[in-house]
């Protein structure tokens, strides 16, 4: 714990995406708000997204946002989670369980810094993306469960 907390600092200086694993219950999440918070960007929002919970059918909209008419039951534009974290964090909570297709929009993400909205136009986001997973990813890269793109 001492080594971890060390390196906090020095972690949260960088901008660069971070995966963080481990069991259930090990406070992922709060080494992520502990890196936000130590980061340039303390000042700007921390976005934390469980993607574990979010229906397969709801998570593109639920992330990038939704344009009014996009689908049945777009009644009004909504803003995703990563156009919430412009300028700050987001945490996507159990990374591991995100579908193939998903994980390669998230990988446009990571490589553009800009999504499609649902329907809508392209957002370019200033967002700093940390992940987290008790999923072995090397072991779901293997199984093709994960792509090793994005695991890279």
């Amino acid at each position: 714990m001492r080594a971890l907390f060390a390196a906090l600092p020095k972690v949260a200086a960088t901008d660069t995406p971070l995966l963080i694993g481990g069991e259930s219950g090990t406070g992922k999440d709060l080494i992520a708000r502990a890196v936000h918070s130590l980061s340039p960007r303390a000042s700007g929002p921390f976005v934390a997204v469980n993607c574990a919970a979010l229906p397969e059918s709801l998570i593109q909209s639920e992330l990038f946002g939704h344009v009014k008419g996009a689908f049945t039951g777009a009644h009004r534009r909504k803003i995703g989670k990563f156009e919430a974290a412009n300028g700050g964090t987001i945490l996507l909570d159990e990374i591991g369980d995100l579908s193939v297709d998903m994980q390669a929009n998230l990988l446009h993400v990571l490589e553009t810094q800009s999504f499609d909205i649902v329907g809508g136009d392209r957002v370019a986001v200033d967002v700093r993306i940390i992940t987290a997973t008790h999923v072995d990813l090397e072991d779901a890269v293997k199984a093709g469960l994960f792509r090793d793109d994005l695991y890279y």
